[in-house]
């Protein structure tokens, strides 16, 4: 006697539901790749972190700041990464060295490769920007005095053994009050105590243009990105001054 059981019958769905079936397949595959990929990402970064950074800070009371932002116009958008490592992973724990080469990574990292090439592509054949930084070996080399412009976007307003300051959002050749522009830190300060050196970014977006002084703050999405890059930048520039 055959006790094996027939085998189920397996019914065909109608087009319209395969198709859709398909597509939740390949929306839930790629929620699920996306998932991943942040997830990978924020355990990367995981040292990077933002601390409170708002309008009341003494940046934007400083004497740059308010050249640079005659009408004390709100920001846009401002935050403000740190990340520690301990001194002795360091190549070097003179205070100086130390910022001019977490300024060198930042610009020359992979952080900043696309965007680096995007704007040599862009506008390094303009006139007037000849003596701009545009290459990642220039990038990597360059000691950023006062008066530095790098890819037609950023333009180094101050540097101390501490910190480089930079203008950015619009190019150096406009020197006014403009709708995209801001500053941003880079900066180095030291525990001798506990032997850690700590690195700073701070961006601080604004339109200092006159009808920048009733702007809102950009959408929360856009902040959300801006962190995501600021990290990436941390990561790459950090890493590349590990022994």
């Amino acid at each position: 006697m055959n006790t094996i059981a027939p085998p189920p019958q397996i019914k065909r769905l109608p087009p319209g539901k395969r198709a859709f079936g398909i597509f939740l397949g390949l929306v839930g595959g790629g929620i699920t790749n996306v998932a991943i990929g942040y997830a990978g990402f924020s355990f990367w970064t995981r040292q990077t972190k933002f601390v409170p950074y708002d309008a009341s800070s003494s940046d934007l009371k400083s004497t740059i700041a308010r050249k640079h932002n005659p009408g004390s116009n709100p920001p846009i958008c401002i935050d403000h990464a740190v990340k520690t490592i301990p001194l002795n992973k360091l190549k070097t724990a003179d205070q100086r060295e130390l910022t001019t080469a977490f300024c060198r990574g930042v610009w020359s990292g992979l952080g900043y490769a696309y965007q680096r090439r995007y704007m040599e592509r862009k506008y390094r054949a303009l006139p007037g920007r000849e003596d701009h930084l545009w290459t990642r070996d220039e990038l990597a080399k360059s000691e950023y005095p006062v008066g530095t412009k790098i890819t037609d976007h950023f333009e180094v307003l101050e540097h101390t053994p501490e910190r480089v300051i930079v203008r950015c959002g619009d190019s150096p050749l406009n020197v006014d009050p403009r709708p995209s522009d801001g500053l941003f830190f880079m900066e180095v300060t030291k525990d001798d105590e506990a032997q850690t050196a700590t690195f700073h970014l701070k961006s601080i977006f604004v339109n200092t243009a006159p009808e920048g002084r009733t702007m809102e703050p950009l959408p929360w999405h856009f902040q959300f990105a801006h962190r995501l890059y600021t990290k990436l930048w941390m990561e790459t520039a950090t890493r590349k001054l590990l022994r």
